[in-house]
């Protein structure tokens, strides 16, 4: 009786130690995704920053003739802005 409890506590440090390296296992993977989300999160911002950069100069290149498409494309551009303001403001 006293063997099977000692087999016993010999299993549960056994599933003890198991369950313990895949908890340290997924925490690195935890780590590691965290890690590639803020680098993806860094780069959509610089791509959204680019984009709006382009716009503005697609905006102000517009052929001489297209003064009234230039300037709705910056009202456009002054709109994002503002809805932008607005939801740093919440």
């Amino acid at each position: 009786m006293l063997e099977d409890i000692r087999k016993n506590i010999e299993k549960l440090i056994a599933l003890y130690e198991a369950a313990k390296a895949e908890n340290d296992s997924l925490r690195a993977n935890l780590d590691k995704a965290v890690a590639e989300r803020d680098a993806f999160r860094k780069q959509i911002t610089e791509l959204e920053n680019q984009i709006d950069t382009l716009k503005l100069a697609e905006a102000f290149m517009a052929p001489a003739g297209s003064d009234s498409a230039a300037k709705q494309k910056i009202d456009g551009l002054i709109r994002e802005i503002d809805k932008c303001i607005k939801l740093l403001e919440i």
